[in-house]
């Protein structure tokens, strides 16, 4: 089905649509930290929003244990990292993970081949086409091909279990993911958003992924009211399952609430972790 909400449920989606466009309205802030300080886009120009890559029969063997580059997008390229724990026979969980503004893929989520292997978990992180993703500076387009592309690559190489694969990021990342996701929840089953600063729905509005939102409460670059107070209780009235986690700290990922978001998403129990930020401030970038 391909309607996230029932006939008579109609009006809750329209309001899940307006409120999409009023978080529009929160102007980005200026910074290297991960948010974007250009012009804002309108539901209008946002366009070609819906993924065709799925899992399948792989026709190629993958590099196991660390980070190994996509090879096909230039300077802009990508990474993926498949565990070392990596059985064909056993489809594994795929977590496709975008940088922040001005950032990349290896500098933003180096520190993730250790939750890859870990948790076996297949790790993609694409590298956006310019300095931010698409729709962020105006319309979706050339970052949704390279990522339909980036993730056939990944399903060519590795078995891959349909029904756990997420799509995560980080502030300018974060705030893709979530309006990329809701048109592709036939695609995703869960969407991970670290401190995401507003969310785009698009229709059409396309099965109903899990979500997990997390957001530091010293947050100086996108502060956490954009999420607690906005983006949360919008998908929560819009009848998606949501988990909200605030932590002390600035605009960052944390080690411990990356154990976190990969514990939701696998519904494992908790793994051993330092409290120290992925990275230093700034991590996703």
């Amino acid at each position: 089905m391909q309607t996230t909400f029932p006939p008579s449920s109609q009006s809750t989606r329209r309001v899940f649509l307006q409120r999409s466009l009023g978080v529009l309205g929160l102007p980005l802030l200026a910074g290297a930290n991960g948010c974007a300080s250009d012009s804002m886009p309108t539901a209008s120009t946002a366009t070609a929003h819906r993924l065709t890559a799925r899992p399948g029969t792989p026709i190629h063997t993958p590099r196991l244990g660390g980070w190994y580059p996509l090879g096909m997008g230039g300077q802009r390229d990508g990474y993926v990292c498949v565990p070392e724990g990596y059985d064909p026979a056993i489809p594994a969980p795929l977590l496709v993970i975008l940088h922040g503004a001005g950032g990349s893929a290896i500098t933003a989520w180096e520190p993730y081949a250790w939750f890859a292997n870990e948790y076996d978990v297949v790790v993609l992180a694409p590298d956006s086409r310019g300095r931010t993703w698409d729709l962020v500076a105006g319309r979706y387009g050339p970052d949704v091909a390279f990522l339909n592309e980036a993730m056939g690559y990944v399903f060519d190489r590795c078995v891959i279990d349909p029904a756990r694969i997420a799509l995560g990021g980080f502030s300018d990342g974060a705030s893709y993911i979530l309006s990329l996701g809701v048109s592709n929840g036939d695609l995703f089953s869960h969407l991970v958003a670290f401190s995401p600063g507003f969310y785009v729905a698009m229709e059409p509005l396309v099965g109903q992924p899990r979500v997990f939102v997390a957001h530091g409460t010293q947050d100086a670059i996108l502060p956490l009211t954009r999420s607690r107070d906005t983006i949360v209780p919008a998908f929560q009235g819009a009848g998606y399952d949501v988990t909200y986690e605030e932590f002390e700290g600035p605009h960052t990922v944390t080690w411990d609430i990356s154990v976190a978001a990969f514990e939701w998403f696998l519904e494992r129990e908790p793994v051993d972790a330092d409290g120290t930020a992925i990275d230093g401030p700034g991590a996703g970038r």
